[in-house]
């Protein structure tokens, strides 16, 4: 397999987690990142020693570049993108693909313009009891689907917000809980239950202080399916829980209780393994706990998908599902009225 030079482009919280999973990765090898924050850069480079470049330009044409992560806020995520691609080189971009469905495609059309690869950070989809669920369901083991649930119900203090020029904004961040918090667990939601056919949702900023977006949103689900669903998605709850997706079969119900598996098939409730830590422990605040294993397990993926110039788990297209979902269900709310997700991917 071919060993893949990696530069990181933006050094914020999220770029220690990538730096780490890159570095034990199987086919990945860090080599440059990029910040328009040079105090940033400078620690950043300092910690991983490797080579920093304040100019984009420059970056992306290191001659050991082969691809690059992206790890600024949502909002850029196409700019930054569309470059890379138009300088060959591939492209790994931290969840979502970008803030609405028809800017994503747009960084798509462009990678297959440029013969690059594209795929998009869902991390949690790795979790080992993730798996086990998703292998449960698709072995028809649960039955037919008839109703399928998730809850992301965190806390997020208001200097998460305020100390933020990105969080909580619609030009950078895209929304709020939904698209920032939630969205992890609605990608698991519709991977495991089938793909949402309509949205109806309500959305509001209940307890945070000069916020543009939502703190605060819910939604009945409508899958293609047949299966009737609810979305709960929140950065307000005291004390915070720990994020829930159920699914209820004509079998018996499957639960994700942070990433521990329960089953529980008629009266014999199981659970196969002890709760671990990872994504679910930052129900009070955002890296508590979180370690960069599932991101190397999506990374070493990704790096193998593009060795064979396979699609990986998570590409562009694939990410485009939940995305759209968050978008319909903030048209909803803003129109009241139910939105179908096919009006955003068609």
């Amino acid at each position: 397999m071919q060993n893949f030079g990696i530069g990181i482009v933006g050094c914020g919280n999220i770029s220690d987690t990538h730096a780490e999973a890159i570095k034990n990765s199987r086919n990945g090898t860090l080599v440059a990142a990029h910040s328009r924050t040079e105090k940033k850069l400078n620690k950043f480079c300092k910690k991983y020693d490797i080579e920093g470049s304040a100019s984009y330009e420059e970056f992306l044409n290191l001659p050991d570049l082969d691809m690059v992560a992206i790890c600024t806020p949502s909002g850029t995520h196409l700019d930054y993108g569309k470059l890379a691609a138009a300088a060959g080189k591939h492209v790994i971009v931290e969840k979502p693909i970008e803030i609405t469905v028809d800017r994503g495609k747009s960084l798509i059309e462009t990678c297959e313009k440029n013969n690059v690869q594209l795929a998009v950070i869902f991390q949690n989809r790795f979790i080992d009891d993730v798996v086990e669920m998703k292998n449960f369901i698709d072995a028809g083991k649960v039955g037919k689907i008839v109703m399928a649930s998730a809850s992301v119900k965190w806390f997020r203090d208001q200097k998460y917000y305020s100390n933020s020029n990105w969080r909580g904004t619609f030009a950078l961040d895209g929304g709020g809980a939904v698209i920032n918090q939630a969205i992890h667990t609605l990608d698991l939601l519709q991977w495991m239950a089938g793909d949402i056919q309509s949205v109806s949702g309500y959305k509001g900023t209940l307890t945070h202080e000069d916020m543009e977006a939502e703190d605060n949103a819910v939604a009945s689900l409508h899958f293609k399916n047949g299966a009737l669903g609810t979305f709960t998605a929140s950065t307000s709850i005291v004390p915070a829980q720990e994020r829930n997706v159920e699914i209820n079969g004509t079998k018996g119900t499957l639960q994700l209780e942070g990433d521990d598996f329960v089953k529980n098939m008629g009266n014999k409730k199981t659970s196969d393994s002890p709760k671990n830590s990872d994504e679910s422990t930052g129900a009070d605040s955002p890296l508590a706990g979180m370690t960069a294993e599932l991101h190397r397990k999506q990374y070493d993926q990704i790096l193998e998908a593009f060795s064979k110039n396979n699609e990986p788990i998570v590409s562009g297209k694939e990410s485009l599902k939940s995305l759209a979902v968050v978008e319909a269900l903030y048209q909803s709310a803003k129109e009241n009225r139910s939105v179908d997700i096919d009006d955003f991917l068609n």
